[in-house]
């Protein structure tokens, strides 16, 4: 069961889900630190849905919050089940969730920020 929502949808509820809103700097939207106020990224050049920088930045987020539980989810959007928690891992799973996509981690990181089974 992956995340049901466009990419764009998805990139501004991980921003959200990191602490950043989106404000006019007068020439540009621009992400920044909800608490500190502090320059993130510009919104435009900011999409872990697509580029695979910026979902491995989410990604090592979700990682630092719960690292069974973003990897239990990225099996999820993977494979698009859940995986049997009895279950072992085998080189075919493991290597099949390195190749993950972009779109495919950042999924992962939504459901396991957002505390989502």
């Amino acid at each position: 069961m992956s995340v049901d929502m466009i990419d764009e949808k998805l990139d501004f509820a991980l921003a959200g889900l990191l602490g950043w809103v989106n404000v006019w700097d007068g020439v540009r939207l621009i992400w920044v630190d909800g608490a500190t106020k502090e320059f993130r990224r510009k919104v435009t050049d900011w999409h872990p849905s697509s580029d695979p920088a910026a979902s491995l930045e989410v990604q090592a987020k979700a990682i630092e919050l719960d690292r069974v539980a973003f990897v239990n989810s990225l099996y999820e959007a993977c494979y698009e089940f859940k995986r049997d928690k009895d279950s072992g891992w085998d080189e075919i799973n493991i290597a099949f969730l390195l190749n993950a996509s972009p779109c495919q981690r950042a999924e992962a990181a939504y459901m396991t920020l957002s505390n989502r089974d």
